[in-house]
């Protein structure tokens, strides 16, 4: 959409891969320095670092477990050090837990909670006590919220909490001028998508605009809800997955 927002600061979690690094490329395309922030796979987060700088941007890949309070702080203590603060943050991390409900364990209940819903927590409050006046926070959740489907029901419902904080913490910081709302993906060509052997041909087939998403496609719709263009728009789950909910 060619936003420019120079100037701004923007922590992306989860940023190594898919729709994360598209992300961080696409806010660091629109002029904002980018904080990558990662927990495991320090290589592919300190490429896209690479890339962004390589293209005349800022950015630093910084690790921090996001669903743990003391780590998220470091994290943004380094958006501050670095750049001056904090102005966009895109919670992308997160993460799957597949299986049959009558099947599950009190454990998968448990991770389930603590990647997609108490790491939401952590980040919302966080944000709220440092983000800049005007600021964007998005969340990314999943179209499974709506579609419900088969083994994915405690990774669905830790993603339904985290839309829910977000609407209510929208309310209660709008008149910061901080807007707060949450993408939610169809299936994407990602690599945590690719692990879990869903069905690709019946849901392209499903799909109105007959394909799987890509982590570009989602990343457009991040870096707009990013974007001072978007600043009219806030507690509101965005669908982007080709029509398929």
């Amino acid at each position: 959409m060619g936003t420019r927002t120079p100037d701004r600061v923007a922590v992306v979690t989860g940023g190594s891969r898919g729709i994360g690094r598209a992300t961080a490329l696409r806010l660091a395309a629109d002029g904002m320095a980018v904080v990558v922030n990662y927990r495991s796979d320090a290589a592919a987060a300190n490429q896209v670092a690479a890339d962004i700088e390589a293209g005349g941007g800022r950015a630093a890949a910084t690790r921090a477990d996001v669903a743990e309070p003391g780590e998220l702080r470091d994290l943004l203590d380094t958006a501050e050090r670095r750049y001056g603060g904090l102005d966009v943050l895109v919670h992308n991390a997160g993460g799957y837990v597949r299986g049959p409900l009558a099947e599950a364990t009190d454990d998968d209940y448990a991770r389930a909670f603590a990647l997609n819903a108490r790491a939401t927590f952590h980040v919302l409050r966080e944000a709220g006590r440092r983000m800049r006046d005007g600021g964007r926070i998005v969340f990314v959740s999943t179209a499974a919220t709506l579609l419900t489907p088969p083994a994915q029901a405690l990774y669905a419902a830790g993603k339904v909490a985290g839309e829910h904080l977000v609407r209510t913490f929208a309310r209660e910081i709008g008149t910061r001028g901080i807007t707060v709302n949450s993408v939610l993906p169809g299936p994407t060509e990602t690599e945590g998508f690719a692990a879990s052997e869903a069905p690709v041909d019946l849901l392209v087939a499903q799909t109105p605009l007959g394909r799987l998403g890509r982590p570009e496609d989602i990343a457009e719709v991040i870096g707009f809800l990013a974007s001072d263009a978007a600043r009219w728009i806030t507690g509101k789950n965005i669908v982007a997955d080709g029509g398929l909910s």
